[in-house]
């Protein structure tokens, strides 16, 4: 993962159940995510969490993209 998408997505057992968040924040990658799914705009999300800023939303769409990309891979019985 990219540094700077590191700063910004955050992943802590302490906040959120571990999943991953906004700089620390209680605002999920998913959350963020699901609202542009919805069809919100960035501003939209800006306006609805205005501690956020466009690039934790760009971030976001980021991470859900590479993690989209990842292959799960089997393991072999031992």
């Amino acid at each position: 993962m990219h540094a700077d998408l590191r700063s910004r997505i955050t992943q802590d057992p302490a906040v959120m159940g571990g999943r991953p968040c906004i700089r620390g924040m209680r605002v999920t990658v998913g959350t963020v995510v699901g609202l542009l799914a919805a069809g919100h705009a960035v501003e939209r999300v800006l306006a609805l969490y205005p501690y956020l800023e466009r690039e934790d939303v760009l971030a976001a769409l980021t991470y859900a993209a590479w993690r989209a990309e990842e292959v799960e891979v089997p393991l072999k019985a031992s």
